[in-house]
């Protein structure tokens, strides 16, 4: 009799097979993984690449149009210039629209009496009795506090305003005598002035009671923005005033030819018969400016037609992949005249410095800073503000 065995091996060698098969299969996943996993890698890596170039094509493009703006105003005379313009330019990958008005058109926080700015905030609709506190939020967070020399404020606030008074003319500064940058101090020269409470002190003792976690500023404002941190003043209202305030003006007046409407409509004075006669002889013919004041009447005070250097530009950066930047920037024009000024000034320091017979370590600190003052001074515009939306939302300041 013949014994066959034969289902033995076969089925071995099926469950070989099987094995090979599925370690072939999970090898096969797990490059699939790591095909997936590069895959991934180079495109975010492209991606970022891309992020990147496009930052600086922004940035160089946000220039281009700044510097082109320059270029178009400091080729006309002083008297010939545009105080608002706009053009459009073709930069790299983008397309860019660039829209410049003179900053002289906005309400300067630092400068601007309290009339005005209360006028302001009732032109965009707050009603008269909180637009007056507003503005004395904004003239207390601007008004520098009395006291006497910082570095005897203590004895300053012992003796008294006269004891203030001949320290100052001790250290040799006859302001600090009427100027105590120390509310503390502030506090206890107010009995021994024999006036009114300070208005700093005042408004020191207001920050407190309304518990805020900082003091007022007792400085001009550094940015527009500041305005978000005086109290009582709802953020909505500050984000209708911005586009009307700056820091940059440097004057108390506004621009009769390119003020807004509603900076317009802010003078105390102002009248709806006013404001239309000014609004329409400036669209028809502006001419010099002169016949735009007397159209003001009792509000001319409040107005100037003289140019102004420092101009606002906001430009709009179209790529050519569909991504829109938006920027805004401030810059001031330097006029050759400037310079030759800026260097008068600089040399005449250096005569006086050598007059003073200083030491040599610091008339070598001081050529230094002359000649980084020569060296921006050559410059045709400087940069006062920049801000741009490509990395998130901005706000005008």
């Amino acid at each position: 009799m013949r014994v066959f065995v034969t289902s033995a091996p076969r089925s071995a060698t099926r469950a070989e097979a099987g094995f090979v098969l599925v370690a072939v299969l999970w090898i096969l996943a797990a490059l699939a993984t790591l095909a997936t996993i590069y895959s991934s890698y180079t495109v975010n890596t492209a991606y970022a690449s891309r992020v990147a170039d496009d930052r600086v094509q922004a940035g160089a493009s946000i220039r281009a149009g700044v510097e082109m703006a320059v270029f178009r105003q400091l080729a006309l005379p002083e008297k010939a210039r545009p105080a608002r313009g706009g053009f459009d330019m073709r930069v790299g990958r983008t397309n860019v629209a660039v829209r410049f008005r003179s900053e002289a058109a906005r309400i300067d926080l630092n400068a601007a009496p309290a009339d005005l700015l209360a006028g302001l905030f009732t032109a965009v609709g707050v009603d008269s009795s909180r637009a007056k506190n507003f503005a004395e939020r904004v003239v207390g967070w601007r008004t520098k506090a009395k006291a006497s020399a910082d570095a005897n404020a203590g004895n300053a606030g012992a003796n008294g305003a006269g004891a203030g008074a001949n320290q100052a003319g001790a250290n040799g500064n006859a302001k600090a005598a009427g100027a105590n940058a120390n509310p503390a101090a502030a506090d206890a020269n107010l009995p021994g002035a024999g006036g009114s409470e300070d208005k700093a002190a005042k408004e020191d003792k207001l920050y407190s009671e309304e518990n805020m976690p900082y003091p007022p500023r007792h400085a001009p404002f550094d940015s527009a923005l500041e305005l978000s941190l005086l109290p009582g003043i709802p953020l909505a209202v500050v984000d209708r005033v911005l586009p009307y305030v700056t820091v940059f003006n440097g004057r108390a007046e506004v621009d009769v030819f390119t003020a807004d409407p509603t900076v317009l409509s802010a003078f105390p004075e102002m009248t709806p018969k006013i404001l239309g006669a000014v609004l329409n002889a400036r669209a028809s013919d502006p001419g010099e400016g002169k016949a735009l004041l007397e159209l003001l009447g009792p509000a001319k005070a409040r107005a100037t037609a003289d140019k102004s250097k420092v101009f606002r530009a906001s430009i709009s950066v179209a790529f050519d992949n569909g991504r829109r930047v938006h920027a805004e920037v401030v810059f001031r024009l330097n006029d050759k005249d400037d310079k030759d000024k800026g260097l008068k000034d600089s040399n005449a320091k250096d005569s006086s410095a050598k007059d003073q017979n200083a030491s040599d370590q610091d008339a070598g600190n001081q050529n230094a800073k002359n000649q980084s003052a020569k060296d921006q001074g050559d410059e045709p515009y400087e940069l006062l503000y920049w801000r741009d939306d490509f990395d998130g939302p901005m706000h005008s300041a």
